[in-house]
């Protein structure tokens, strides 16, 4: 009967689908830098294909991470909402419970909640209501067995489990050890499989309209390259007479230079996976049918676990509100739509994903909504957040040289102590100014970011005015999303 009552919603709710839905193709890299691809000015790691790809469409220079860590962006992505309103506000795999924190900080961190609720909306449930076939391959990251991919409108789940990297098996390297997807060779390099099982997938949909969201676990840690990319780099390294270098932020030392020899052919695998699924859009005649998102969760890292990249001109990196740990790369092809060539200054941020591709696929309203098919094997409530009441936009009026909010504010609350050396800070930016709320010492830090990238020069004493401003907004959305705190021991 429940699956007759959905059959009909779903029937009513094509007639507001657009005549020529695209396939959408999300690729998710995690932990990539801004800087870290040659179109985003990097010398040093070669990525022909995600370079062809920002060529043939739009190149974000102002594009954020709803957080500066991980499991808060990718909930924020799947359901177009503030972190803050999931409870997700930490990495999955921290200490939740604040009376269990045994680091000696100066500040006890906030709770948060392991888990993306089955209630929620995300991107597959509308879309898979929409009568899209739905993909999922790679890191997943949003809660334990019984939250993964299947149960949050995926029809496939290859890879999609728990854990924040690849840590079973052989890492990166067949065997995998994970139980959502199966070994291959031994050896066999985790990007190129996970862009197999993709193309795969989209062959045996080119008939449908599919939703592919490669989610890939490069280049997050561990550190391990194919040896012939390793290889590859380092004689480039030693070629270019690059050495160590490094600065400081806070307690932690920062990379200065981008010459990591591993992490460089961990970018160059991940670019030959997004090839392999390009040159399959090319092969099936499936490249103009198709709106393609390449972007990161988070900054690269530079300050922690191996220092693998610079970030520069950004400060900071994952795990700090400094730029090199919230500004990412964002790529979007969609020919027809967005002009090939195209760069936006325009600031975007993880809730813009979710109103953006429903707008693309057709999907509005409280017909998308009743849509969703519920998940019987679950006690999941049926009542799915609208797409109008995400709390991105949709990126679509900007694409077609339509009125878009420049000076939108953007904000981040991020009331935890990450692995990175970054601290309990909240921001927002509006317009061509940034500020920082560090809740440590309640200091307060703004920078012109149009004028210091690179957040050297605080104007906070300079336009106490502007500050206060800013920080009277911030404190509003807090309210708004219901946001916890780090509390004193």
């Amino acid at each position: 009967m429940r699956n007759a009552i959905f059959l009909c919603l779903t029937l009513l709710a094509f007639p507001v689908i657009a005549a020529e839905r695209p396939n959408i193709i999300f690729i998710l890299v995690d932990d990539l830098g801004q800087r870290d691809l040659g179109c985003y000015g990097s010398s040093f790691y070669e990525t022909v294909n995600v370079d062809r790809l920002a060529q043939q469409g739009a190149r974000f220079t102002d594009a954020y991470t709803a957080c500066p860590v991980c499991s808060p962006t990718r909930a924020s992505i799947m359901t177009g909402k503030w972190p803050q309103r999931v409870g997700i506000t930490d990495y999955i795999g921290a200490v939740s419970d604040p009376t269990k924190w045994k680091r000696d900080t100066v500040l006890l961190p906030a709770p948060y909640h392991e888990r993306l609720e089955l209630d929620q909306p995300t991107l597959a449930k509308s879309l898979k209501g929409a009568g899209y076939a739905t993909f999922f391959a790679g890191k997943w990251h949003l809660g334990p067995e019984g939250y993964w991919p299947e149960k949050q409108g995926f029809d496939v789940n290859q890879g999609g489990i728990d854990r924040g990297g690849p840590y079973g098996g052989k890492k990166y390297f067949s065997p995998y050890g994970n139980p959502r997807l199966s070994d291959g060779p031994d050896g066999e390099h985790l990007p190129d499989r996970l862009a197999s099982e993709a193309c795969r997938f989209i062959e045996q949909h080119r008939e449908d309209p599919f939703f592919v969201y490669l989610s890939f676990y490069s280049v997050h840690t561990p550190l391990i390259s194919r040896e012939d990319l390793r290889d590859k780099y380092e004689a480039k390294r030693q070629r270019l007479g690059l050495e160590n270098e490094w600065g400081q932020e806070g307690e932690r030392k920062v990379r200065l230079v981008q010459e990591h020899a591993i992490y460089a052919g961990m970018v160059e695998a991940m670019d030959l996976a997004v090839g392999k699924v390009l040159d399959q859009l090319d092969a099936l005649g499936l490249s103009d049918d198709t709106l393609v998102v390449f972007t990161s969760d988070n900054g690269g890292l530079s300050t922690s676990e191996g220092w693998p990249t610079s970030n520069l001109p950004l400060r900071g990196g994952k795990g700090w509100m400094y730029e090199g740990g919230i500004r990412v790369p964002l790529v979007v092809r969609w020919p027809g739509h967005v002009a090939a060539g195209t760069e936006y200054s325009t600031p975007v941020s993880s809730p813009d994903f979710f109103p953006t591709l429903m707008d693309a696929a057709g999907v509005h309203g409280e017909a998308s909504e009743q849509a969703v098919e519920p998940d019987i094997s679950s006690e999941t409530s049926e009542q799915e957040q609208s797409p109008t009441e995400a709390d991105g936009l949709s990126l679509l009026p900007l694409f077609h040289g339509e009125s878009f909010p420049d000076e939108r504010p953007l904000f981040w609350h991020y009331p935890h102590y990450g692995n990175q050396g970054g601290a309990p800070s909240s921001a927002i930016r509006r317009g061509r100014y940034k500020l920082i709320e560090w809740y440590e010492d309640g200091r307060l830090e703004l920078f012109d970011l149009q004028e210091d990238l690179s957040e050297q020069h605080d104007l906070a004493d300079a336009q106490p005015e502007l500050k206060q401003e800013l920080h009277a907004q911030l404190h509003t959305w807090l309210d708004d999303v219901g946001a916890l705190y780090p509390s004193k021991r």
